[in-house]
């Protein structure tokens, strides 16, 4: 799939401080909907503990459990940061300094999101189809988180 390439963007006529202030704004509005979807991952992981059926998993399927449920909660604390690092920046003037470095804290969310989302399907699956069938479906899920959250825009970048 080719994507046509993007005329000459107009000059936004913004200072840095304003595109900073702007960058920031859709940052926080990317990781609203982030933060959504890792609470419902946490919130179903954190139902499955309770189920009946939970105690017949094998020490397998409970080890992926338990790393799957750490890895959104790691994804949780990792996507909340550019607002902590917002609140306790706020009105120093590092505000290029908040993006940037909530820009890094972002990608390394969707990581361990994907990882998240990844254990997620490896669990459901090995329980519902068994473990090899598990293991390929997860290997094609990943590659897919791979591609279209990391290679895709690392591809789009480039000129």
């Amino acid at each position: 799939m080719s994507v046509p390439p993007e005329s000459t963007p107009e000059p936004r006529h913004e200072t840095a401080d304003e595109r900073a202030d702007r960058n920031l704004v859709e940052l926080l509005q990317e990781l609203r909907v982030l933060q959504t979807g890792v609470q419902i991952v946490f919130a179903f992981l954190l139902g499955v503990a309770f189920t009946p059926r939970f105690a017949q998993l094998d020490d397998t399927q409970q080890d992926i459990y338990v790393t799957t449920l750490l890895l959104t909660v790691v994804a949780s604390a990792v996507l909340a940061t550019p607002v902590a690092v917002h609140r306790g920046l706020f009105h120093r003037g590092a505000k290029r300094r908040i993006v940037a470095l909530s820009a890094r804290f972002t990608l390394a969310g969707l990581l361990f999101l994907a990882l998240a989302l990844n254990g997620a399907v490896l669990l459901l699956m090995d329980v519902v189809l068994g473990r090899p069938a598990a293991v390929a479906i997860t290997a094609a899920t990943a590659l897919m988180f791979t591609g279209l959250w990391f290679v895709l825009p690392w591809a789009l970048r480039r000129p």
